[in-house]
């Protein structure tokens, strides 16, 4: 099994207590983390209504919620949200939480990655995110080429991600304690899959740093408007313009 099928698996076995082991986690954190990448979003779209937007990487729907509860509160409209996502078992607890969206067809859940969004018009989404699951894509620069392509002029990215820094300071390793040392443990306590939650801090360290995902993204001609962290440095949001 290559690996990108196997972190699929992975995702799939986690799907059922995935929201909780976030909450307990991230102490409710990523609650406000991804409330405030709505909020900036926004900002770099001013005249934006209608929108379409595509949350890839959707998991259980987490950042669809956020989306469709914050429009109305920051003056805009959404037309509609697509939601994709690799792994069937998330997409199925998505299923339940979006349900009411679904039947109005607000909402949109479709099975596939990031690398491939072939179920999606070029140049037809207004915003697109992908909310801690950028690590997951092992063909990173495929995944950005297919972000470009189906982005509209000026269109807007949203990545929430933990990113590695390229040189640690002391606030740095005590952090680093917590996600390789702590986090698994507490993951596995929820999850009962020690494995799942021992990956957490691998995929960071593998991760890109934020300066160099700046260079991937110009690359496929978006350009970097915002970049943020959070909570000394464990999360990170970027924000993106198509040109």
């Amino acid at each position: 099994m290559d690996k990108q099928k196997q972190i699929i698996e992975m995702f799939d076995q986690i799907a059922p207590t995935y929201d909780s082991a976030n909450r307990i986690l991230s102490l409710g954190i990523d609650v406000k983390w991804r409330k405030e990448a709505c909020k900036k979003a926004f900002e770099y779209a001013p005249d934006l209504n209608k929108a379409v937007i595509l949350d890839v990487a959707c998991g259980t729907g987490d950042m669809i919620l956020h989306w469709r509860k914050n429009a109305s509160g920051f003056g805009k409209s959404i037309q509609k949200i697509i939601g994709i996502d690799p792994s069937e078992g998330m997409l199925e607890i998505a299923k339940e939480k979006l349900e009411k969206y679904l039947q109005s067809q607000e909402v949109e859940l479709l099975l596939g990655e990031a690398k491939n969004l072939k179920a999606v018009e070029s140049e037809s989404v207004d915003i697109l995110s992908i909310a801690y699951g950028l690590r997951n894509v092992v063909d990173l620069k495929e995944a950005l080429q297919e972000f470009a392509r189906v982005l509209k002029k000026n269109g807007i990215l949203i990545v929430l991600e933990f990113t590695k820094k390229e040189k640690e300071n002391f606030l740095d390793k005590i952090t680093g304690f917590y996600t390789k040392k702590v986090l698994p443990l507490i993951g596995a306590a929820v999850s009962r899959n020690y494995k799942a939650y021992r990956y957490l801090p691998d995929s960071i360290g593998e991760f890109l740093s934020v300066e160099r995902l700046k260079e991937e993204l110009n690359k496929v001609g978006i350009e970097t408007k915002f970049a943020k962290t959070y909570s000394a440095g464990i999360s990170t949001l970027l924000i993106g313009m198509k040109r």
